[in-house]
């Protein structure tokens, strides 16, 4: 079956096309700067000459058509009619407590999307752009929203909820949901295959490092624990977001630099995290080339992000009582032997041994082991694929619902 998995920013479109049969990427592409004076468009069909346009777009509605017209190119010869395309999956960050499994869309789940606007402000209304403007360009298939949060339904109750009155939780669902649930979904499910184990018999900490970044404790194939919490702003050090502060802190601020609630969210979400710290740079690989050449605050930055790092995974230890495997994933899990090694070193009172020459030169874009023969605890380097998770999970929504209910 070929999917259309789409992923909507507030002026982005990432689209990938997915046959689920043989679970292979036949397209995939990024429209940026959507309304601006000229968008960016990058197309990449899998074993043809990738291309980059600028052209003027005004909408999501805009995007999803353009995306329709390079599928449609007789050149690329990808699709050949919109029929083609059997079901449209989406990514919605935020499913609140309602949404603990993939779901199909109707108007219930259109207006519940929207209920959570203030759960994610930044991420469910461009989500919800883009299943308005994916169905009004392909009305007659199903479309699937499949949601970062789902994965997290399984917390306990004593690690989602806060030390807060628990009439907040009950009025307003205020507790920990926890992000990056497909990412953390897959890649445990790679490792479950890797080793031939039951997930039910297997202690599993995923790191899913990249601008964002977030870990989970799995127990069990299910996720226990995770550092994100209310929002995508807690746990660990990220690109630009704090990560958790102490709460005065804000306090502090607002009283000493008269910043309102506004300027708050801002500083926290956009200037804070590795680029605050650097004062230099928020992607990983400017301030390990930046540390490398002697400057002091990008190697702050760099060993504040991977205390943190280690921070969560003892305490995730802890939380399991033990761990069976460590997973790394994402752009800087994936592609950073450095911080690999740092977020590491030092535990091996915990069994935790990086083989040095294993971890410096992974194959990449594969899954690798890179901790010693002798250690207790092993460590993989598991490349993600949250598209291919959209997609299967929305091929099987798919064909369920044109099954009749006697069958």
């Amino acid at each position: 079956m070929l999917v259309l998995v789409i992923n909507c920013g507030s002026s982005s479109v990432k689209y990938n096309l997915i046959d689920t049969e043989n679970e292979k990427n036949v397209c995939k592409g990024v429209i940026e700067r959507i309304g601006a004076v000229t968008s960016i468009v990058k197309h990449e069909p899998a074993g043809q000459k990738h291309t980059k346009h600028t052209l003027n777009i005004a909408n999501h509605t805009d995007a999803l058509q353009q995306i329709l017209t390079y599928l449609l190119n007789p050149e690329s010869q990808i699709i050949s009619s919109p029929d083609e395309i059997k079901a449209v999956g989406h990514r919605v960050v935020h499913g609140g407590e309602m949404f603990k499994d993939s779901v199909l869309i109707d108007e219930d789940v259109t207006a519940a999307i929207e209920q959570a606007f203030d759960l994610a402000p930044l991420h469910n209304p461009p989500n919800l752009k883009g299943i308005q403007a994916a169905q009004k360009n392909l009305p007659d298939v199903p479309h699937v929203a499949v949601f970062d949060t789902a994965f997290h339904h399984s917390l306990p109750n004593k690690a989602f909820l806060y030390g807060i009155p628990n009439r907040f939780y009950r009025r307003y669902k205020i507790r920990k949901y926890g992000f990056h649930g497909t990412s953390h979904y897959f890649v445990s499910r790679q490792y479950y295959k890797l080793v031939n184990q039951k997930a039910e018999d297997t202690k599993v900490i995923s790191c899913h490092l990249g601008n964002g970044a977030s870990i989970a404790a799995v127990d069990g194939g299910k996720s226990v624990d995770t550092s994100m919490g209310f929002t995508p702003l807690s746990g660990l050090v990220m690109g630009t977001r704090s990560g958790d502060i102490d709460p005065s802190i804000l306090f502090y601020l607002i009283e000493k630099e008269e910043l309102t609630l506004a300027n708050v969210h801002a500083l926290l979400n956009r200037h804070s995290g590795l680029l605050g710290l650097s004062g230099y740079a928020s992607d990983m690989r400017d301030l390990i080339e930046e540390a490398s050449n002697g400057d002091r605050r990008c190697q702050q930055a760099i060993d504040v992000f991977c205390y943190k790092i280690k921070q969560y995974i003892g305490s995730y230890i802890a939380t399991m009582n033990g761990c069976d495997a460590i997973i790394f994933t994402a752009g800087i899990g994936e592609n950073s032997p450095l911080i690999r090694k740092r977020s590491l070193e030092q535990m091996d009172y915990l069994g935790i041994e990086i083989d040095d020459k294993k971890n410096d030169s992974p194959e990449r874009g594969t899954i690798q082991k890179i901790s010693t023969e002798s250690s207790r605890t092993e460590v993989y380097v598991i490349p993600t694929n949250e598209e291919l998770v959209i997609a299967i999970d929305t091929a099987k929504i798919a064909q369920a619902s044109d099954q009749s209910p006697w069958v």
